[in-house]
């Protein structure tokens, strides 16, 4: 699923691609957002960390799941 995230004051937004339920990615941001956690951790599908401090969010945009992509490409 793909899962943009707007941080105030940096002039891009920070895009990746999770391998998460939208419910727990939901859950996360709610949680960063309530004040129980002070970043918000989402994890890509190549087992990296996004850590975005929850004071710092703009907004999150949570697209749809993406279909496994099949042929050649060039990492």
């Amino acid at each position: 699923m793909e899962v943009k995230i707007g941080v105030q004051h940096a002039p891009r937004e920070i895009v990746l691609e999770s391998g998460q339920t939208p419910e727990e990615v939901e859950r996360a941001v709610s949680e960063a957002l309530a004040g129980k956690s002070q970043l918000l951790s989402l994890v890509d599908d190549h087992g990296r960390k996004v850590l975005v401090p929850a004071d710092r969010l703009a907004y999150v945009e949570l697209g749809e799941p993406t279909a496994r992509k099949v042929g050649f490409s060039a990492l």
